[in-house]
């Protein structure tokens, strides 16, 4: 075979490979006869049926898989001779006055933007000792215990309760209930109801309508109001434990220190809060990067990345419970995200080439010791990232990356900002 290359549009690019008949036929004939040696049909010993009954059955299959064969290998030559890189896979189909076309597309030649002009602002934060008592309050929220009181329910009360509703006196699914907890203040039933229950106290019977929302998730209820006759069962008081030995004890704090439990605290806060500003910093940078280094984008790998987001996104749904049936995604959803990750991948590829950025065995280490300080036993953890070499190879991706987006930084306009953790939590 010969080939010739012809340029298309963009990316496209298209060879066509001039069959030589002769070189086919004779591999043909070839396997046609290794066949003949070994198969097996009615009414002849193996090995010793017709040539032309043998060729009859298997030249057909035969002859595909020596033009398959020979179109790849020639495909591979012909791109080496031509120095051409590939993006996902070729598409094959005769060509006009004999031959194939293999279609394919070739990687971009990635040509780095102006850096100087990337904006990123960076988040400066400190763990302050309200930060620590914010998350001593939700801790302690966290392990609340309810006690019976002899008194009307109030915000921050767990009532039980019987209810029994109706619309246009009609029974509706979901309508009645017996022993029914609701936390008053907590939000998890309809703000109505929840609040009908405030003031009473147990055995009291109360009668009360609620109109659900029109956006409501179950439709048939939606924008309809419902009369409810409510019975109260129980009373019962939140009361949070002391922040004392024994509540640190249940946090891990073996000796029951608070002050180390404090010091504990704020270590993890300071971790979760580097960790935030790092991903703050990389979307900035990735951004910038993006807008700095346009390029055109392989539809293979976009279509490969697509399909791969909305497998991943469908093994989660079904994870989560949903059955397939109710799964109602298209891959066009994830066409931005594809779009995105395909473009990333292909321009740090050419900085880690053409930068020789790597990632030391040393930062590898000290990525892991940091991801095992979040567990009760970090030794444990390291063990299990330096086991497995899918495990290690990811965290080595993740150094890599980092080190990109600091070489990155070091071209881009970074301004500091002064601001609270709350805020960086998305709290404030």
């Amino acid at each position: 075979m010969t080939a010739t290359v012809e340029i298309l549009d963009g990316l496209n690019r298209r060879l066509t490979l001039n069959v030589n008949q002769a070189d086919i036929e004779a591999e043909v004939s070839k396997r046609l006869a290794k066949v003949a040696r070994t198969v097996r049909m009615d009414g002849f010993r193996p090995g010793k049926a017709p040539k032309n009954l043998v060729a009859a059955r298997y030249s057909g299959e035969i002859r595909n898989e020596v033009f398959g064969d020979a179109l790849q290998q020639e495909f591979s030559a012909a791109i080496q001779s031509n120095n051409l890189h590939v993006a996902g896979y070729p598409r094959f189909a005769p060509a006009e006055g004999g031959g194939f076309n293999a279609t394919f597309e070739v990687f971009p030649q990635v040509k780095l933007g102006d850096l100087g002009q990337i904006k990123v602002t960076r988040p400066v934060v400190e763990a302050t000792d309200a930060d620590v008592d914010r998350t001593l309050e939700v801790l302690r929220k966290q392990r609340v215990q309810f006690h019976a009181v002899d008194r009307a329910a109030q915000q921050g009360d767990r009532v039980h309760v019987d209810y029994v509703g109706l619309i246009d006196g009609t029974a509706f699914p979901g309508g009645e209930a017996k022993d029914f907890p609701v936390v008053l203040g907590e939000g998890r039933t309809l703000k109505e109801f929840e609040g009908s229950l405030s003031g009473m106290s147990v055995a009291e019977n109360k009668q009360f309508d609620v109109t659900f929302p029109d956006d409501y998730f179950a439709k048939e209820l939606a924008g309809k109001t419902a009369t409810f006759n409510v019975t109260v069962k129980s009373v019962h008081e939140a009361r949070m434990p002391d922040i004392d030995a024994a509540f640190a004890q249940s946090l891990g704090i073996a000796d029951g220190d608070t002050s180390r439990l404090r010091d504990e605290i704020r270590a993890n806060l300071a971790r979760e809060a580097k960790r935030r500003v790092q991903a703050r910093v990389k979307e900035q940078v990735l951004n910038g990067l993006l807008e700095s280094t346009p390029l055109d984008v392989p539809s293979n790998l976009v279509a490969m990345e697509r399909a791969a987001l909305m497998e991943k996104a469908v093994a989660d749904l079904k994870a989560r419970g949903m059955k397939d049936a109710d799964i109602k995604l298209s891959e066009s959803v994830f066409e931005p995200q594809a779009k995105r990750r395909v473009s990333l991948g292909l321009i740090m590829d050419a900085i880690v080439s053409e930068q020789n950025i790597v990632a030391g065995e040393a930062q590898v280490r000290a990525l892991v010791d940091e991801f095992a300080q979040s567990y009760e036993d970090p030794a444990e953890v390291v063990g299990w990232y330096y086991q497995d070499a899918t495990r290690l190879k990811e965290a080595k991706a993740l150094v890599l990356e980092e080190n990109i987006v600091n070489w990155l930084l070091e071209r881009a306009q970074v301004s500091d900002e002064t601001t609270t953790l709350e805020s960086l939590m998305g709290n404030a």
